[in-house]
């Protein structure tokens, strides 16, 4: 489970050998507490995987302070606890108790090394965006994102990077040009004139499902339609967020359920005195869950958007080459050369992907066995899945849904 300082969360339920409680060591429950929002899928989701941990194991005591991403966390002597899994908020090291064990969300890893981490990927979400703006054909993206946070850069120098060397140019929301009064009230109209600057259609990523919603709202301030001239997409899959929208909001899924029960087991140890010793626990992208905000295809090529088309409707079933070029105007040689030279792949390469893609939604948010998978995707059984995903992911479909999956 440990490898150096990174912890890697499979999210199967498994607890390291030999691993206890202080709680328990001394004859009582350990006393936990969770200074983590509860108004954002993020933090809620972590909250899951920590009481999945705690369920499944010895039952800790919880003192919980939801809160928001933006208030001060209390006094740590006030509240007489054993351990911590605590957001990170700017004023926080100068009332670090040493003798009390705490796993921070998100903070800035070079400000306080020794702190154990729950860290997101951002280049994983990010090349997981940047692959679905370009299977869409964009060539105009953006991103919008909270400058204050190290997460939301990150996040946003990822995309920029990974989206410039694959030839595509990003323009990125600068927030203070709203000057210093950050509200969403006052900030709405900046929002929205930035996109009308922007060129279109434009993909635009967001840094989370809230800032995408609020994206989406400027958008109808400033006239544009969604996804027609801007396609939006969040980040955290945040069910109720994203549903509620209108249009409802793609998204990057993040296995942060799986990240939560980690890091409860993680302070299980540092509660039984293993050392802090800036132990980081990963928070990957799984997949892009994908709703109505990103539902369009941005390619101008007329041949190569049917031949898109036709590979996304008949993703259930083994198509062939030569059905695909049928489904267009011209010959196989030519729609190669269109394939290689506007989405950077070959027509078979894309075939595959969007059939592994399509896979990979129903290992995630399916509780689906595999020979139903296989049944649903068009292989003549288990054996034939396995070999095609192992060729593709280097994973088994079993070990990918046990890693990624909630």
């Amino acid at each position: 489970m440990v490898e150096g300082r990174r912890r890697v969360c499979d999210g199967d339920g498994e607890r390291a050998e030999g691993s206890g409680s202080r709680g328990a060591a001394s004859g009582r429950t350990p006393h936990v507490g969770l200074l983590i929002e509860t108004s954002r899928g993020f933090g809620r989701s972590l909250l899951y995987g920590i009481a999945r941990y705690a369920r499944l194991h010895r039952p800790w005591r919880f003192t919980r302070r939801a809160g928001s991403l933006d208030s001060p966390l209390p006094k740590w002597k006030d509240l007489h606890i054993d351990g911590a899994i605590a957001r990170d908020v700017g004023n926080v090291r100068k009332s670090l108790p040493a003798e009390i064990p705490v796993i921070f969300v998100q903070h800035n890893l070079s400000a306080y090394r020794r702190y154990p981490a729950i860290v997101t990927d951002s280049e994983g979400i990010a090349k997981l965006a940047l692959d679905h703006f370009l299977d869409r054909g964009f060539e105009n993206m953006a991103f919008c994102g909270l400058d204050e946070y190290v997460w939301s850069r990150n996040r946003g120098e990822s995309f920029r990077g990974l989206a410039q060397e694959a030839g595509v140019q990003v323009e990125v929301y600068n927030r203070s040009a709203c000057g210093a009064t950050r509200s969403w009230r006052h900030e709405h109209g900046a929002v929205a004139e930035w996109l009308r600057s922007l060129a279109r259609p434009v993909g635009v990523l967001c840094c989370n499902d809230d800032r995408a919603l609020q994206v989406i709202e400027a958008c109808m301030t400033a006239g544009l339609h969604v996804p027609d001239d801007v396609a939006v997409l969040g980040v955290d899959n945040d069910t109720l967020v994203c549903e509620l929208s209108d249009p409802p909001i793609s998204s990057v899924a993040l296995n942060t359920e799986a990240a939560g029960y980690a890091a409860a087991e993680l302070l299980d140890l540092l509660m039984s005195g293993e050392k802090m010793d800036g132990q980081v626990i990963g928070v990957v992208g799984t997949h892009v869950a994908t709703r109505q905000s990103t539902d369009i295809l941005a390619v101008q090529d007329a041949d190569i958007a049917a031949a898109l088309r036709f590979m996304r409707q008949n993703v259930g079933r083994n198509a062939q080459v030569e059905e695909v070029v049928a489904a267009t105007t011209v010959s196989r040689r030519v729609l190669e050369k269109k394939f290689r030279s506007t989405l950077r792949r070959s027509l078979y390469r894309e075939m595959r992907r969007i059939r592994v893609k399509h896979i990979v939604e129903l290992l995630l948010s399916t509780d689906m066995s595999v020979a139903e998978i296989a049944a649903r995707t068009g292989f003549d059984g288990i054996a034939h899945i396995a070999r095609y995903f192992r060729q593709e992911t280097g994973m088994s479909l079993r070990a990918y849904r046990r890693r990624f999956g909630t």
